[in-house]
């Protein structure tokens, strides 16, 4: 029975195909938060509502500022690891690029 548990992980795994790497902010500017999920409008809702404990709670972290999915939940991994390393100013960049007034993307993502 116990040869089963890893089957079972790999079958939970391989149904978290798509994914998203995101970015979180308090304020234009604000501290900076990069995130990876496999479902952006129920993970957003998690750190708007304050279910999540932590980083995001304790600076307020609730408007959504950039996000890319990803077909593959790998890749999406990968792409959150890369950006978590980058400088703040490559960040900042990357979320000024495709939404330079800092605007709070969540209610675009739930329609």
């Amino acid at each position: 029975m116990a040869g089963l548990v890893p089957a079972i992980h790999v079958l939970q795994y391989l149904r978290m195909t798509g994914g998203y790497v995101y970015i979180l902010t308090n304020r234009p500017n604000g501290t900076l938060y990069v995130g990876v999920t496999n479902d952006l409008v129920r993970r957003v809702f998690e750190h708007r509502s304050g279910f999540v404990e932590g980083f995001t709670r304790r600076y307020g972290l609730k408007r959504l500022v950039y996000f890319e999915r990803f077909e593959n939940i790998r890749d999406a991994i990968q792409r959150e690891h890369n950006i978590k390393h980058w400088s703040r100013a490559w960040k900042v960049r990357l979320i000024v690029a495709t939404n330079p007034d800092w605007d709070d993307l969540y209610d675009a993502c739930t329609k």
